[in-house]
C-alpha cells in the first residue's frame, strides 16, 4: 500500500466487507481480468473490471478472487469537473487502458517494493500521465483542511474551525460543504478513519490505535472503522500483516 496525503494505492486482499462509506474518491480494478461485483447503496449486483464509487457513496464491493487493486483520490484536492470522464461516473466503467495502465504500475510498484522508497515515484504521473487539476478552493476553507490532514487524531470542533478563520458557524458549515462537497463533519469523520491505513503495520493494540487516531474509545473506533470501510479493524489488521506499507 503506497500512501500519501492525497492518494492512496492499495494491492492486497479485499476480504468480506460489508457495504461501506469512504470519503474519498474510490476506484477498484480486478487484478486478474476476472470481474469485480459491486452494489450501490442497496441496489442491484453489477459486474466489471473496473469500479468508480464517488465520495461517501454506500456500496459493497466482491470478488471471486481474494485480492483487488483499487486508489482512493482525496476529494479536496481535485477539480471534479476536471477529471477524466470515466472517473465521473458511479458504478462499473469501461476504461480497458487505464486498467492495463493500474497494472502495470503495481507491477512496477510490487517490483520496486523491498528495494527502495516510492518517493522517486509521482502518483498521478503513473496512473494520469500527470497531475489531476486542482480544486480550486477559498483560503479559509484551504487552511481547516491543512490543519486537520496534519493531525486528524487532534480535537477540532466546528465551531473552533469558524473561529480560527474568522467565520461565523454557520457560514463556516455552509463554505465548507460547498467548497469540498462533504460536510465538515463527514470530512472529520473520514480523516479520522483514514489515518488507521498508516497503523496497519502497528503491533499496537486495538486501543492504543483507537487512542492514536483519536477515537475516545476502543468500542466507537470499531463501529466507525466499520461503517468506512466494512470491516472490523481487527480483521483490517490481521489482513495486513504481510502488506508492504510506503509512506
Amino acid at each position: 500500500m503506497w500512501i500519501t496525503s492525497q492518494r492512496v494505492f492499495y494491492a492486497g486482499l479485499l476480504g468480506a466487507a460489508a457495504e461501506r462509506s469512504i470519503g474519498g474518491l474510490g476506484i477498484y480494478l480486478s487484478p486478474t481480468g476476472a470481474p469485480l461485483r459491486i452494489r450501490i447503496g442497496g441496489g442491484a449486483w453489477q459486474r466489471g473490471e473496473l469500479m468508480v464509487v464517488p465520495p461517501l457513496v454506500p456500496h459493497q464491493i466482491a470478488t471471486d478472487h481474494r485480492s483487488i487493486l483499487s486508489l482512493l483520490i482525496e476529494p479536496e484536492f481535485v477539480d471534479p469537473a476536471q477529471m477524466p470522464e470515466f472517473l465521473q461516473r458511479c458504478g462499473p466503467v469501461d476504461a480497458p487502458a487505464f486498467v492495463q495502465r493500474v497494472r502495470d504500475v503495481h507491477a512496477l510498484l510490487a517490483a520496486a517494493s523491498g528495494r527502495e522508497s516510492f518517493e522517486r515515484f509521482d502518483f498521478d504521473t503513473l496512473l494520469f500521465d500527470g497531475p489531476l487539476a486542482p480544486r480550486p478552493l477559498d483560503p479559509r476553507i484551504r487552511s481547516v483542511i491543512e490543519r486537520i490532514n496534519a493531525d486528524p487524531a487532534a480535537p477540532a470542533s466546528a465551531e473552533q474551525c469558524a473561529a480560527s478563520v474568522t467565520l461565523s458557524f454557520s457560514r463556516f458549515l455552509h463554505l465548507f460543504k460547498q467548497e469540498t462537497g462533504l460536510t465538515f463533519r463527514a470530512f472529520r469523520a473520514w480523516k479520522r478513519a483514514r489515518s488507521l491505513l498508516r497503523h496497519v503495520r502497528q503491533s499496537a493494540t486495538l486501543t492504543d490505535i483507537a487512542l492514536d487516531t483519536g477515537y475516545p474509545d476502543s468500542t466507537h473506533f470499531s463501529h466507525s472503522i466499520r461503517q468506512v470501510y466494512g470491516l472490523r479493524p481487527s480483521d483490517i489488521l490481521a489482513g495486513s500483516r504481510r502488506l508492504a506499507v510506503h509512506q
